[in-house]
């Protein structure tokens, strides 16, 4: 018998920050999905944006190619395929050589790894000598096939009715003032802005911070929050652990490189809240059935959607990669060193934003094939608006 995991919709990414690219796949997905490489490409470039990115960012290019599973602009319902080339390949062939080599020039430092990232627990748990082969994989270069595989998912939800948005919260101690929840129409806005933050005296305060921080050689962390809109009620279970949606929604949230900490909607301010003032009351109309006048819940109740939007935070850290070393130890001489150095950002929050918009995307897009089935966008499209009708009619 199948796990959950193996029946349904999954992806899989391959490859290392300086290898010669990255490679996704996706399996399960229906055919009839509309996707285009210029679509893939946009939500790429909406992940390399943001103050506080570093040079990577600025000549780095993400040159996609979908290899299969994909004919005249839809899916075939067969495993779709893609590759993201590095630009930067041809300088590192030597290093990241698939054979061996003879002679190899590497980083001494490499064997000074940094607190707070993958190096040293990565060294001790794979045997390695060195940073390098932790580093490559455990480095954010990563979520670029996640973000490719998200604009997939986001392309399969979009004939359902579902869009997603995120926006920056907050980035070190400056928070975005409270406001409605900002919308699909609100994107292109969201996206125009340098910290993708709605609020522009907090985003001045933000970028403020991120400069203090940088001549300090500092990093910052923030907050940010995804959005979904036009989730029907009913994707995810209370029956079964593994499958709440907001479980999966967390473990999807926190797999993103820095994430520390996930909360459903305004999670940790309810929890400070008396109950009376903490749920969403239900109400019901002739004509529109069933409502909440509240977003408390962010979205979900029991491990299953409401139908109201589904609203998803989460806190990133501080990144390990700082111009200025913090202290550390030559795993060698067991002494005292600077740790390594890598070119990294000062702040990656919106970027974070972009990626966590790809991983909300996954889950509800398996959560929708779960819930309606379907071998194609059609057949789920009717299976979605009969299961709606009849939640109309109750």
């Amino acid at each position: 018998m199948l796990r959950y995991d193996e029946a349904m919709l999954r992806y899989l990414t391959a490859g290392e920050s300086h290898g010669p690219a990255l490679v996704a796949t996706i399996e399960g997905l229906p055919a009839g999905v509309v996707i285009s490489g210029k679509q893939v490409r946009a939500e790429l470039a909406r992940r390399r944006h943001g103050y506080g990115r570093g040079t990577r960012m600025k000549f780095e290019e993400d040159r996609l190619e979908i290899l299969g599973g994909v004919r005249h602009g839809r899916s075939l319902g067969s495993p779709l395929a893609m590759v993201i080339h590095n630009t930067e390949w041809p300088k590192w062939q030597q290093i990241m050589a698939v054979e061996e080599e003879d002679g190899v020039l590497e980083d001494p430092s490499l064997t000074r790894p940094r607190p707070g990232h993958a190096d040293l627990t990565g060294m001790l748990k794979y045997g390695f000598p060195d940073a390098r082969a932790v580093l490559e994989r455990a480095s954010a270069r990563e979520t670029a096939a996640r973000v490719a595989v998200g604009a997939v998912f986001k392309a399969l939800l979009a004939p359902l009715g579902v869009t997603i948005v995120s926006h920056v919260l907050e980035v070190g101690s400056v928070r975005a003032a409270d406001r409605d929840l900002p919308n699909p129409v609100d994107l292109e806005r969201i996206d125009s802005s340098p910290l993708r933050c709605l609020d522009s005296g907090a985003e001045s305060a933000m970028i403020e911070a991120i400069e203090e921080a940088r001549r300090a050689g500092d990093t910052l962390g923030g907050v940010f929050e995804v959005v979904a809109w036009g989730v029907p009620p009913g994707l995810g279970t209370y029956v079964h652990w593994d499958r709440r949606i907001d479980a999966q929604l967390a473990q999807a949230i926190m797999s993103i490189h820095a994430i520390k900490g996930v909360e459903i909607g305004p999670g940790f301010d309810i929890a400070r809240t008396p109950g009376s003032r903490a749920h969403d009351e239900i109400q019901w109309e002739e004509g529109k059935g069933f409502s909440r006048p509240t977003e408390r819940s962010g979205g979900t109740e029991a491990g299953m959607t409401t139908g109201a939007p589904l609203r998803v935070r989460a806190a990133m850290k501080p990144l390990s990669s700082l111009a200025r070393s913090l202290p550390t130890v030559d795993v060698n001489t067991k002494e005292e060193a600077p740790a390594i150095t890598q070119r990294s950002d000062v702040c990656a929050v919106p970027a974070a934003g972009v990626i966590g918009e790809a991983a909300v995307a996954f889950v509800l897009a398996r959560a929708m094939l779960e819930k309606f089935g379907g071998d194609s966008v059609a057949e789920l499209q009717r299976n979605l608006h009969a299961y709606m009708d009849e939640i109309g009619r109750r």
